[in-house]
């Protein structure tokens, strides 16, 4: 009989396995889900019996291919505002991993994009395998990189970020690394017995130990070797200069982004950009999430994301309108506008008593 819960719980050992169970959707989250998430941590966080938490996709495409995108759409659409409240618990899920007290292991096998970075990439023990295709792809539907990807790609060597930010582009596990997406590489024939392994870690120590003993180099990645147009195109202050910069440069995989970016939001573009270089600045995860909870709210309301969803998942024509059509359209001076408080909407995980004091991220070892 098919056990057709969308989040599975089950107790191995000394683990809590969790796996999101919607494969048909490559594991999308639903409200539903974050709530389990959520609820399921704070149980573990308690209970001494569990050492590990596990999580893992149901299916062989992958961990998550991010939030439930058609149902924001809908939603934003209809003028509500069940987008609001899904992101508010999906930040604060995303929080309660980063500072979660015991070892979180998370499998970032196959498809691994947008929130399933968010429920991923904030643990303490980030597993990627030779099937990994990590991205924040936001742009690309006329939306921000949100679940504290500002964070992370702030915080990538030199300008890796800004690159994977703007771009959407996905990687895999050696660039996944190099990023500080993931911290170990193991092949997909080998989870089975590392989960098993990890049921008897009785320790944090144990854990860890466990999951080095299972990791191997990753088959090799490609940005280490583009790190020097990467860095000179996109520390530009604008898009249009880093778009300048791209075109003129001879390497042919910068005129491919810049093809890539010819397709993207314009407006997402400018806002993303800022986004990061502010992640950059704020510091603790909780500020950057709050901080992307603005972006989310407002840049909803702006056509293009209704449209890139059309777009790329209702329609998949891949022919979107945006609107504003080019960079030269967007006004500059209103990106600032998307940074704005909230007021009584503000979300606050900054200010949460419980949100542990965070100091400035130390970037990556650039040297790959």
């Amino acid at each position: 009989m098919i056990d057709d819960r969308p989040v599975l719980l089950e107790t191995r050992g000394r683990s809590l396995h969790i796996t999101l169970n919607r494969p048909r959707a490559i594991n999308a989250l639903t409200p539903t889900m974050v709530r389990l998430l959520d609820e399921a941590l704070a149980r573990a966080e308690q209970d001494e019996a569990v050492t590990s938490v596990v999580l893992a996709g149901a299916g062989d495409r992958g961990l998550c291919a991010g939030g439930d995108i058609r149902a924001l759409h809908d939603d934003t659409r209809a003028g509500g505002r069940a987008a609001l409240d899904f992101w508010r618990d999906e930040y604060r899920l995303n929080a309660r991993i980063a500072r979660f007290p015991k070892p979180y292991v998370a499998l970032m096998d196959g498809i691994v994009m947008g929130g399933g970075i968010g429920v991923s990439a904030h643990g303490s023990l980030r597993i990627v395998t030779e099937r990994t295709r990590a991205a924040m792809p936001e742009t690309g539907i006329g939306f921000v990189p949100d679940v504290g990807g500002t964070h992370l790609l702030a915080t990538a060597p030199g300008e890796l970020g800004t690159h994977l930010a703007l771009t959407g582009r996905s990687v895999g596990a050696a660039d996944a690394l190099l990023c500080g997406l993931a911290d170990h590489h193991v092949p997909t024939r080998r989870l089975p017995e590392l989960t098993e392994a990890l049921a008897g870690a009785a320790s944090a120590d144990e854990v860890a130990r466990t999951v080095q003993r299972f990791a191997e180099e990753p088959p090799a990645g490609q940005l280490s070797a583009q790190r020097d147009w990467i860095d000179d195109c996109y520390a530009a202050d604008t898009v249009e200069e880093i778009v300048r910069r791209l075109r003129a440069c001879p390497a042919p995989a910068a005129a491919d982004a810049a093809g890539e970016l010819a397709g993207r939001s314009p407006l997402a573009l400018k806002v993303t950009l800022a986004a990061v270089r502010r992640a950059a600045r704020l510091g603790s995860l909780e500020a950057v999430l709050d901080q992307e909870f603005r972006v989310s709210g407002r840049i909803r309301e702006e056509p293009d994301f209704v449209e890139g969803v059309r777009a790329r998942i209702i329609d998949k024509d891949g022919s979107p309108q945006w609107k504003p059509a080019t960079l030269a359209e967007v006004d500059d001076s209103a990106i600032a506008l998307f940074f704005a408080p909230l007021g009584p909407d503000e979300q606050e995980l900054g200010l949460a008593p419980d949100a542990p004091t965070t100091s400035t991220p130390t970037p990556v070892d650039g040297t790959g």
